[in-house]
């Protein structure tokens, strides 16, 4: 896919799914799932090389782990409207003996699911491993990973961060999702992180910026631009400034859609705010 309209059309049927998997069980994360909707579908849909069908093994292409595993609504639309489960399944999200939990698992065999996630702050444990699996491998395929900003409050991402700057792990793309916003209000009122480009590039990772981490076009060029800095001996990182709820006016900016779903009023408003475009589950 590699119209812009294509992908805006992709990315608004995502913001429904996630407000109506959310709505249905009462239950669930629409915020920062909104707010990484357009990171995720240009990943999926133009950036990773992804072979057919699915396997653990994900040998001889990218690989992607979500830490921040509680915006599951936008990695289950994303994945299912790339082809890994019928899309259908989105309407099982959160019921018991589901394959979509509130947080992934990989007992259930939901394919596209590398690792389960939570309590966060690991993820980028397990993308390092991954990477450096892949090059004693000679495979020259990338890991990517996602994090949440509140997540780097947690120690320790910042040991892994120090040992894959250390061992040269120069296959490995993380993406930080900075929004300024945690469960319990703004990330510099709960616990300040400073600015976390330069603590990256202190700990020698190469670092971009995302200035506008909802918009297609700067998603796409920022992260074609951090496939051309790997294999040069660093790490990279993205910073990618989004917005919590972005697509929906009452969600955005404000961490209270952390973890809140609509009620029946409030979903109407965010879905004629998100048109139907690829069909409905």
């Amino acid at each position: 896919m590699s119209d812009t309209q294509q992908l805006q059309d992709f990315v608004t049927q995502v913001r429904r799914d996630i407000v109506r998997q959310v709505h249905k069980v009462n239950s669930g994360h629409p915020g920062g799932s909104l707010g990484c909707a357009e990171f995720l579908s240009v990943l999926y849909q133009e950036v990773m090389h992804r072979k057919e069908g699915f396997d653990m093994d994900g040998i001889d292409e990218d690989l992607f782990f979500l830490s921040n595993g509680h915006i599951s609504p936008v990695f289950y639309s994303v994945l299912a409207r790339s082809g890994y489960f019928p899309v259908e399944e989105l309407n099982t999200f959160r019921l018991i003996d589901s394959r979509l939990q509130g947080h992934p698992t990989t007992h259930e065999g939901l394919p596209g699911v590398r690792i389960a996630s939570g309590s966060l702050g690991q993820g980028l444990s397990v993308a390092l491993g991954a990477a450096n699996a892949k090059k004693l491998n000679g495979d020259s395929h990338l890991v990517y990973s996602l994090h949440g900003d509140g997540e780097l409050q947690e120690g320790q991402n910042w040991e892994a961060i120090m040992y894959a700057a250390a061992k040269k792990i120069d296959n490995l793309i993380s993406t930080v999702d900075r929004n300024y916003q945690q469960i319990d209000g703004c990330t510099d009122d709960v616990l300040p992180m400073g600015n976390l480009v330069e603590k990256f590039k202190a700990f020698g990772w190469e670092v971009l910026e995302i200035e506008k981490g909802n918009d297609i076009d700067q998603i796409r060029e920022g992260l074609n631009k951090a496939k051309s800095l790997t294999g040069k001996g660093k790490p990279v990182a993205i910073m990618l400034n989004t917005e919590m709820g972005h697509g929906v006016d009452f969600m955005m900016g404000s961490h209270k859609w952390h973890g809140v779903a609509p009620n029946d009023e409030q979903l109407e408003k965010a879905l004629a705010q998100n048109p139907e475009t690829l069909g409905d589950y």
